[in-house]
């Protein structure tokens, strides 16, 4: 690949030889067994059940049946940067997670650290052809050894709250290697939701300006984390309502390549609709989908939300509620978007002309899943 690039480009070959070693180097991660097992997973455990009431929701019964050399690779949705935390914990016990991690965190010394953790960094934006080789190469060899991934195929937040499309690169690079001798690669599909998404009004901004410059840096994140020790200190912290996660049938590729062409755009399109099947439905999407149909008070809400839960079982998305069912899923429903100012109840539940855009994103999860 360097020769040839050399040749294209004109490039001296020794200077396109050092392109394709400073790539490997920047790829390539120094996993540490000690500090993923001793420290990250226990201190995502810990991260997890401080910040939300964690579930696990559905878990598909042909997952016990997955040949164990196999190689395994969990296809999830992104809404939050806790979704690495989440799920690096409750698959620790099973293997280590080797995460394709994007250039956001290129940044010493957490790269040092999310490089000792396994993951590998992934250029997402680059159209340099040397680098998508190595990088190619990359996936291919640790998929070929048997590497268990995650990956995030919508490439990066979602914006709005929905399940996206999925950029093929990485699997393409899985599909263009596959062959006869090789070992069968099963792709899991991961639906992750959440009450709150602690990055939901950076992401609504982005959103409204059409870019992906986050604006949080490490002062709104220290200025967050003051604000929530103060309220642990002052006894009014409360969490951020429920986290969930569901694991749904897998997805073979060598069986799907038997009734199949090696497309990546439909593979991909096809683990995409898994996954989405499988993100669970939460009490606080739920109220707000419920309000933003036009219920107006807590039996309307209550209505609402039956028949939503209903619909949603009947389409055999897992829905999560809290002990209590669903009027007390729409009590703390209620409570968490009016204290965040995204619901008013003056004169009959409505969302606030404002926090319009907010309480589209809170209730999208769900919502996604009603569409016909």
């Amino acid at each position: 690949a360097a020769m040839d690039h050399a040749r294209e480009t004109g490039t001296p070959e020794p200077v396109a030889f050092q392109a394709a070693r400073r790539a490997a180097r920047e790829i390539v991660p120094g996993f540490s067994a000690l500090l993923y097992f001793g420290v990250a997973t226990k201190a995502a455990r810990w991260l997890s059940r401080a910040l939300y009431d964690v579930r696990v929701g559905r878990v598909d019964a042909t997952l016990a049946q997955i040949d164990r050399e196999a190689t395994v690779v969990f296809v999830m949705n992104h809404r939050s940067n806790m979704d690495y935390v989440l799920v690096t914990w409750l698959v620790a016990n099973r293997s280590a997670l080797s995460y394709a991690v994007g250039e956001w965190a290129r940044v010493w010394p957490l790269s040092a650290m999310i490089r000792a953790m396994g993951a590998f960094f992934v250029r997402r934006s680059s159209r340099d052809a040397l680098y998508r080789r190595v990088l190619a190469r990359y996936v291919q060899t640790i998929t070929a050894e048997g590497v268990t991934q995650a990956i995030f195929p919508e490439g990066g937040l979602s914006l709005n709250g929905r399940v996206g499309a999925a950029k093929v690169g990485l699997i393409t690079y899985i599909l263009q290697d596959f062959g006869p001798g090789h070992r069968d690669v099963v792709f899991v599909p991961v639906g992750i939701a959440y009450d709150r998404v602690l990055e939901d009004r950076v992401l609504i901004e982005a959103a409204a300006r059409g870019d992906r410059r986050f604006s949080a840096g490490w002062l709104g994140v220290l200025s967050f984390l003051a604000r929530m020790a103060r309220r642990k200190w002052q006894g009014r912290y409360t969490g951020f309502g429920t986290a969930a996660v569901s694991f749904g049938a897998p997805l073979s590729l060598r069986g799907w390549l038997e009734g199949h062409a090696p497309d990546p755009e439909m593979l991909s399109a096809a683990l995409m609709a898994r996954v989405q099947e499988v993100v669970p439905a939460l009490s606080v999407p739920l109220v707000a989908a419920a309000i933003r149909t036009g219920a107006r008070d807590v039996a309307a809400v209550t209505a609402s939300v039956s028949a939503m839960v209903g619909l949603l079982h009947a389409r055999g998305v897992p829905v999560e509620l809290p002990d209590g069912g669903e009027e007390v899923a729409v009590r703390q429903g209620l409570n968490t978007l009016i204290a965040r100012g995204i619901v008013s109840d003056e004169g009959g539940f409505h969302i606030v002309p404002d926090k319009a855009a907010l309480g589209a994103f809170q209730a999208a999860s769900v919502e996604q899943h009603l569409t016909p």
